[in-house]
């Protein structure tokens, strides 16, 4: 029934931990034994200032528990919140049929010109379809910090003019876009954090050829991890022909997704798959999201394991040091209800507090933390920030309550069913 509980409680969203809280306040005001628990709690939460020190256990046990179970779950809130990021309803990227990702696609030439024939695609200004066909590629870059001279994989992605189309969020921020034609690359600031020496005016081999750094770009997703160029240019470096691992569109509205890979679909000429960016770089992030979140709860319930054993200890001495009070309370009418459901308040309440302090300390720590790991389907590091949201410091706070409700059960029921006459006799 425990278990039950728990499992209940871990799923519940913050409304429905309101309205118990709700409820167990009409409860304690409005019955009997409500008001006996009220009477017997507001005692032993009155004597928690005696008790600072068994007190402190519980709480500092519980806020780091909390503190570094929200700290990881951060890293896949950052990580799938940069991937989904990326992405939009109004834009949408064509790969190969079977492949699962950009690097292990690829579009001929003859492939692009049938995509750019297909309905739901918007127009520029001289009636073009905006779409960029686009070629990934790997480079290796010093890493920076490194004393060793470790190098990193960097992605190279190659693009047409309409990337920025199809991409508005992309903007120059130092520099100048690359000039078409040219050996010339416009950097993302997430790069620049990752990679040594990356600055405007910097000179980097890639493919074997010297290539100059004219800009720096931010777009606040995956993109600001990879160095741009022309598509023409990188094929050439890395003798790719005429193809292209992959083409990203600009859709007339989000509704043309359905037209659009519907008429790529039936064109008995392609073997090709679209879907919108917002659907694939959700895709991207599932798998390794879950990964870190595995992590995350992994550890956290290691540790919550010992939480569990100090708020035991701590209750089950501050049970029998007040044995001869809840003994008398029980003698004059109390009922054993209302001494257990008190007894888990006080815990309750210590393991609030816990779960607060360790969720403040994640957030003044780690909130906007920079981070970088290999993204999945790709050829290159992602560089993503940590994001500590309301809902995490909601799910470590759910965390700490459940500590404090398995440390205070057990203390609980013993108060409630130890033998009145027994208790009397205790010193």
């Amino acid at each position: 029934m425990t278990i039950v509980f728990l499992g209940l409680w871990v799923a519940l969203p913050w409304q429905g931990a309101l309205v118990l809280a709700v409820l167990l306040a009409l409860w304690m005001f409005a019955f009997r034994s409500g008001t006996q628990t009220r009477s017997v709690a507001m005692v032993g939460i009155s004597t928690l200032r005696q008790r600072l020190g068994s007190s402190a256990v519980i709480v500092v046990g519980i806020a780091g528990v909390v503190g570094v179970l929200v700290a990881l779950l951060a890293m896949a809130e950052g990580y799938g919140q940069t991937l989904r990021n990326s992405g939009s309803l109004d834009t949408a990227i064509v790969m190969r049929g079977a492949s699962a990702n950009e690097v292990s696609s690829s579009l001929s030439r003859e492939d692009l010109v049938q995509i750019e024939q297909a309905p739901g695609i918007a127009r520029n200004a001289k009636g073009e379809p905006i779409i960029s066909a686009e070629t990934v590629v790997a480079a290796n870059l010093p890493v920076r910090g490194s004393k060793v001279g470790d190098e990193g994989s960097a992605q190279v992605r190659g693009i047409s003019e309409a990337a920025f189309l199809v991409r508005p969020n992309v903007k120059i921020i130092e520099g100048k876009a690359f000039q078409p034609g040219l050996r010339e690359l416009v950097i993302g600031k997430g790069a620049v954090r990752q990679f040594e020496g990356l600055k405007v005016g910097a000179t980097l081999k890639l493919g074997n050829q010297p290539w100059t750094v004219v800009g720096i770009f931010a777009s606040g997703d995956a993109m600001e991890s990879e160095l741009w160029a022309d598509a023409n240019v990188v094929n050439d470096a890395y003798r790719r022909g005429a193809g292209r691992n992959s083409a990203t569109v600009k859709l007339e509205n989000a509704a043309a997704i359905k037209t659009f890979s519907e008429a790529l679909e039936a064109n008995p000429q392609l073997k090709v798959k679209a879907s919108t960016t917002l659907d694939f770089f959700a895709k991207q992030s599932e798998q390794m999201t879950k990964v870190l979140r595995i992590i995350g709860i992994t550890v956290g319930a290691i540790m919550a394991v010992g939480a569990v054993f100090g708020a035991l200890n701590t209750m089950f001495a501050a049970v029998a040091t007040r044995a001869r009070e809840i003994a008398t309370l029980r003698a004059i009418g109390f009922r054993g209800l209302p001494v257990v459901v008190a007894v888990m308040l006080e815990t309750m309440l210590l393991a609030l507090i816990g779960g607060a302090v360790g969720g403040i300390a994640a957030w003044a720590l780690f909130n906007g933390f920079e981070a970088s790991t290999m993204a999945a389907g790709s050829v290159g590091k992602l560089s993503f920030n940590l994001s500590v949201s309301p809902g995490l410091l909601w799910e470590g706070i759910k965390w700490a309550l459940a500590i404090g409700f398995i440390g205070g059960l057990f203390p609980a029921v013993r108060a409630a069913s130890l033998p009145v006459t027994a208790a009397l006799r205790e010193l």
